[in-house]
Parts: structure tokens; sequence; C-alpha cells
């Protein structure tokens, strides 16, 4: 074969390789079989105190269950439970946390050791690798090197199955953590069993929470210890302020040693009667039970025709979008439903739901629940009715109970949209709630961050002063003005007397006073109605929350139309808009005396002042299609989809915030956004994937259908709902419930005649 013929031979087969790689990178999925397989718990975990991408840890569960597990990497009472970066695990933790800066409640750590017995977590502590892990969201396995154990785990609503290979061993050892604050553990060796309790907590509990706890193995027990403060000691009962306990054996090489654990707010009692969740069926029937149960929800919605990161990406996101508000309702021995309240501390009857915070989640994640799950969020909203009987107040952030954090008034909107959406096919008691949202509109509450602080102010004045003592006032100004059209919303829906109705329409105006024409900005204002000064649009936190005025003026999500008239028509809008992109990343962080990491997140993300990686600038994007020029959005959702979401450990751009910054990216990638929940409609943003199928729970399917979508055929260049050409820049939810197919024709240049006449705009207030 001479040289020349062998060249050729060389170069096609380079030419294969490299394209079979380039190919890999951007293989398209045409069909995904089981959508649990497509998902990584580890999306977001690479993240810590200064930086988060995501600040989230790998939640094994079952969808929306009372308890989480995770290995647990952080010290005992660290909020950063599991970071990826981390090499040693101290225990497999049940926990309930619903964000780092929450932190946790109701948990307990259990740990396998070989060698000595040591309890204490850093002693009892493992190397571990991420390439002997295997995560998914119903199952858990590693390998723990310094114990030569692996550890496996998968879990129910309420319970779950662990199982321990361990190797020949003279002493292998489980311990069980009750950790401190207030702890309680039993041994009954003859039962193969451990009992407790633990109260340990970050705030938010009544005084006589517990975690009661049952642990039963299926081995005898050689030797039994408790401890207390980390004295190991032979009893086989202690009470303290921080205990545990440890069973003892020898194992063979290979021995597997199961514990079936549940546990209830509510009593011992309770927690054997959780763990006949697990019934008699074998860790292998759970492990299959809880895969086969995330394939079902998650399958609800089918997507084809993306790249392998971008289906990751989507399945990561949904997975994340069905864990909160979780359960916090137990099933008792007569088959009904009781709640351990976290706010009286009583036993009752009834629904709870818990660990949200609403002022992220009511943006898109609840109204994710209303389109998707509405017998769900029924069964929400009564568990509201029961927060408000049992506490006076909505809660804003519960986690378990009231906290004090965040801003706004926002249950107004969970409440309203719930309603206005899931109407009376899913019953519950709406004015009891209609009594909670106008109590929490006008008063202030028990804590800042319940009810309206400054409640009294913003009656009399129409917005929050920026020099009466309350901080973050402009933001809380914004938001009340949001909840009270939310209000004005639910009052026409319930037929309430014209005055109310017409009392909350006014109020939901209130966002005109901060407006500063000077600066086309929203602006803090003193009690004499004079801007405060100096002013930096550039300043985070002080008269906003978490963000600047650059990210804050666009919290007219109501009223985009009233702010587009303020700025002086849609040239002028879009204008800000665009330079929201077009700015450098600069900032001023004096109000904090440091760069929190919702500023750094900002500034590395080169997208100008655009902050995706906090809530309330997420829906800026989407109001280019309220002033003519919709293809900005489209280019804008991609750009953001590609760039601030990867289905990797460092994966989001921010905290992900319980459901909120993935359901983002869930609407966002079928098309379509809540931008102004309680109301009828989704704007148009331009679909991720060439097909997707979305199964509702009334049997109707939404097609939707794009088949030249790619990265570079990001613009709609037409849309066909029903076959019927579609100009406008939104959706109807009740359209789309009914069942809906929706053709895109994508191209990879903007157009600029579509969606740009008035009648295409979404739903504003002031064209009412």
């Amino acid at each position: 074969m001479n040289a020349l013929h062998m060249r050729s031979i060389y170069t096609f087969l380079l030419l294969l390789v490299l394209s079979f790689s380039a190919g890999a990178q951007d293989y398209i999925v045409e069909k995904v079989e089981h959508p649990v397989d497509w998902v990584s718990p580890l999306m977001g975990t690479d993240s810590k105190r200064e930086l988060s991408n995501g600040n989230v840890y790998p939640v094994i569960a079952r969808p929306w269950g009372m308890n989480f597990w995770t290995p647990q990497t952080g010290k005992m009472g660290n909020g950063w439970i599991y970071m990826y970066s981390a090499d040693k695990i101290r225990g497999f933790k049940q926990t309930h946390q619903p964000s780092p800066w929450m932190n946790d409640y109701g948990q307990f750590a259990i740990m396998p050791l070989t060698g000595k017995l040591r309890v204490h977590e850093d002693e009892r502590a493992s190397w571990f690798s991420h390439k002997a892990e295997i995560v998914k969201p119903y199952y858990y396995s590693v390998y723990l090197a310094d114990h030569d154990v692996t550890t496996e785990f998968t879990p129910t609503t309420r319970a779950a199955f662990f199982r321990f290979t361990f190797p020949e061993a003279e002493q292998a050892h489980i311990v069980l953590d009750a950790l401190d604050m207030g702890s309680y553990v039993k041994v009954l060796p003859k039962e193969r069993k451990i009992l407790g309790y633990t109260t340990k907590n970050s705030g938010g509990v009544p005084d006589n929470f517990r975690n009661y706890f049952v642990i039963e193995f299926d081995k005898d027990f050689e030797a039994v210890h408790t401890f207390s403060d980390y004295q190991i000691s032979q009893k086989p009962e202690v009470e303290a302020n921080h205990v545990g306990a440890a069973i003892s054996f020898k194992t063979k090489k290979g021995e597997v040693v199961h514990a079936r654990v549940a546990s209830s707010f509510i009593s011992h009692e309770q927690a054997l009667l959780n763990l006949q969740e697990l019934a008699n069926k074998d860790f292998e029937t759970v492990r299959a039970d809880g895969r086969a149960e995330w394939n079902q929800e998650l399958g609800r919605i089918k997507v084809a025709g993306g790249t392998y990161d971008q289906t990751k990406t989507f399945y990561s996101s949904l997975y994340r979008s069905l864990l909160f508000p979780r359960k916090f309702y137990e099933i008792d021995k007569d088959n009904k439903v009781m709640h351990y309240s976290p706010y009286n501390g009583k036993v009752l009857p009834g629904y709870m739901f818990t660990d949200t915070g609403f002022w992220d989640t009511f943006r898109s994640l609840f109204p994710f629940l209303n389109m998707m799950y509405p017998e769900l969020n029924a069964q929400m909203q009564e568990g509201l009715v029961n927060a408000y009987k049992e506490s006076g107040w909505l809660p804003e952030w519960a986690s378990p109970g009231l906290r004090n954090v965040m801003v706004g008034n926002n249950s107004a909107s969970v409440v309203a949209d719930a309603y206005l959406k899931l109407g009376k096919g899913h019953p519950y008691n709406i004015e009891t709630l209609w009594d909670a949202v106008i109590n929490g509109a006008n008063n202030a509450g028990p804590l800042t961050a319940v009810g309206r602080a400054g409640a009294a102010y913003y009656n009399d004045l129409g917005y929050v002063p920026y020099d009466v003592g309350i901080n973050e006032n402009a933001a809380r100004t914004l938001e009340y003005a949001y909840d009270d059209f939310a209000i004005y919303q639910l009052a026409k829906a319930l037929k309430k007397p014209d005055d109310v109705i017409a009392l909350y329409k006014q109020r939901s105006l209130n966002y005109k006073n901060l407006y500063n024409p000077e600066h086309k900005l929203m602006r803090g204002k003193n009690k004499n109605g004079e801007f405060q000064s100096p002013f930096n649009p550039f300043k985070w936190g002080d008269a906003f929350t978490e963000g600047n005025s650059w990210h804050y003026s666009w919290s007219v999500f109501h009223d985009t139309q009233g702010l587009i008239d303020l700025m002086g028509g849609n040239k002028e809008f879009v204008a800000q808009l665009d330079k929201v992109f077009d700015l450098p990343p600069v900032f001023e962080e004096s109000y904090y005396g440091q760069v929190i990491h919702e500023i750094r997140e900002m500034q590395i993300a080169n997208m100008g002042q655009y902050a995706h990686g906090n809530q309330p600038i997420q829906h800026m994007i989407y109001l280019y299609n309220f002033a003519g020029e919709p293809w900005k959005a489209q280019y804008w959702v991609r750009e953001t989809m590609d760039r601030m979401y990867k289905p990797t450990p460092d994966g989001y751009c921010g905290d992900e915030d319980n459901g909120q910054t993935s359901a983002w990216y869930v609407f966002s990638a079928l098309g379509f956004y809540p931008v102004t929940p309680a109301t009828d409609q989704y704007v148009l943003g331009a679909p991720l994937f060439r097909n997707i199928t979305v199964e509702l729970s009334n049997g109707k399917k939404i097609v939707i259908n794009a088949p030249k979508n790619s990265s570079e055929n990001r613009y709609i260049e037409s849309l066909r709902v029903n076959g019927k050409t579609h100009t406008r820049n939104w959706l109807s939810h009740s359209d789309l419930m009914k069942g809906a197919k929706l053709n895109f024709k994508m191209t990879n240049k903007p157009n600029k005649n579509r969606g740009t006449a008035k009648e295409d705009a979404p739903y504003s207030l002031s064209n009412e």
C-alpha cells in the first residue's frame, strides 16, 4: 500500500473520529424511555457559602416526601450538609432542610463503621470518592473506604431501607446519632430495635417539637452502647443534650445487614405505623417502587429533540421542582390524615405542607403545580387553611413553622393563583383563606416577615417609607402592590363587594409612587414624599432585597403596560431592558458590609446586570413581549438556559431555592412562563426541544412541536395553536388545560413582524 493511500485512510479516520466527537457533544436525544435516568441529584451541589452553584444537596426521597435522606459531609449543624468538594462522609442523615440558609430540623444520622467503636462525627468519618458513588433520586450507594463498607439506602415518603455490606470484621458497628439540642435513645436488643427522638432545629418550632424515630435491624446485636456528648456507656437508654446509640457485631466478608427506618413528628407509635410503608418488601422492591414513582411523575412531561445536556438539565430541574413544599402530614391507624402542627404544637386532623418561601416560589413553582398537579396544590391550600387556623397568619416562609426571613406578602399570590386556576373542581375552604389574605394584607405580623411590615405606612401613603426604620422598603412596596393585585383578582372571582374590589385595584397601582423619571428606575422614598438621596442604582440591599434598582424596577408583574407608560413608551422601555445586559456587572455592597454570594454570582455570569441567580429579575426577559419585541425574549431565554444551567455539580447560577429556579427552566423549556401569577396567561419565550408532550392530570395533553429547533434556530417564525395562526405573545392557561397542539416554526433570524401589535401584548392591569 503506497504512502499516499495510507495518508488518505488516516485522514479519513481522523475526520471520522473528530466528527463523532463533535456529534457526541451535540447528540440529539430522540426519545427518553426512563426520565429518572436523566436526573442528576448532584447538579448544584458544588457550592459554598461564598458562591452558590445551587446550594443544594442530593435529595434521596419520594416526590414531596415528608423525609429526605442524604449523605452528610458537613459537621453537625452545618447548613452545607453535602459539598461536592468534600472527601469524607460523616453519616447518612434524615433531613428536612429546605436551604443551607434556613438550615435543618428534626434531623438524625446513621453511620456504619468497622474496627474500634468511634462515635464522634470526625472520628467515625470515612474517605469516599464520587467514582464509587451512585446517586439517584430514589437510591444512593457509596463505598466508605476507611471502613470497607458499602452503604445503600432507598426511601419511601416517611421511611427508608438501608443495606450495609460489611467486610470480615471482629468489630462492626452501626452508629445512630440523635444530635444535640435535646435527644433520646433506647436500644431494645431482643427486638433488634432502636427508638429515640431528636429535637434539633433551627427555629420555627413549638416547645414540644420532637421527631420520633424507630430503626429495626435484621441481625442480632452482640454489644450495645449509648453515648451522651460523645461519652460512651453501656446504658441501653439515655436522654440528654446530645445522645446516640451504637450496635455492634461480628461480620463475614460480604455480609449484608439491613436497617428499616421511619420517623414521625407525632409519636413513636405513629413512627411504627409509618414504618409499614416498607411493609414486608425487600430492598430491591422498595428501590424499584421508588424508581417507578419517579418515572411516573417525571414522565408526565416527555421531551425529545434536545441535546444530551439539555435533556439531562431538564429532568434534573424537573426533579427539583417535585420536592417542595414537602408533606408534613401523616396517616394514622384509622387511615385518617393527621399532622403535628408546627404552629401550636398540637396533633390535628388535615393536611400540612412546609419548607417553602413564597418570596421565591410564588413566581413559577406554584404556577407549575397549578398547571401540573392541581389536586396536590388543592391539598396544599388546605394546609394553608390549617396554618392560618393554628397560627393566625399565613406563612411567608415556613420551615416548619413561621420563620422571619425575606419580604413581601406573597401568600396572597399563592392563594389567588391556585383558586383562579383550580376552580370549583378542587374544593377547599377558600373563604377562610380570603380572611387570611386580608388579615395579612392589612397588618404587621408577629415577625417582620409575617403579614406586612410597614402596613400602616403603606395603606396611608401608598408606599413603605425609606426613612422610618423598615429595611428593604422599596422591595416591600413593589411586592405589596403586586400582592394587592392578586387580592383584587381573588376578590373579583369570589364576588366580593365592589368597594373591596376597587380598593385593592387602586392599591395595586402603588408601584407608581416609587418610579423615579430621572433614572427611569424605582427608588426608595422618604416619608415626606421626597426620594431618598443619594441614589446609586447599583447599590444592593438598602431599599431593595438581595438586589439593586436595576433588578427590582421590573417587579410590576401585573402592570407592565403601566411601567411602559411611565418610561415613555415601548422604545424607551426596551432600551431600559437592553441596558440590563449592556451595563457592566458593577455593584455597591456597603449595605451588607461584604460581597454577598448573590452579588458575586451576578458579577461572574457575564450577563451584565442580569442576576438570574436570584429571583427578583427572573421574569424580566419575558417583558420584551409587552413592548413589541418578542424576539429579544426568545434570544435571551435561550441564552440563559444555555449559559446559566448545566447538568453538573456547578450547574446552577445561584441558589436553586426550593424549586423556583428549576421551575423557571422547566417552564422556559416548554416555551412559556407565568410572568403574572393570578392571571390566566403564560408569556411566550420559545421551546427548547423539538418535541414536548405534557400530560395533564385531567387526561388532556399539550403537544409542542418545533421540528427545526436548534441552537441557531431559536426564533419563532410563526406559531399555530390547534391549527390556527397565533400572533399573540401569550397563551391562555384555561385553553391549555383543555388540551392543545402548539406548532412552532423556528428560524435563525428574528421575525420582527410577528407579535408586534398592541393587541399581541400579554395582560396588563392598565389595559383593562
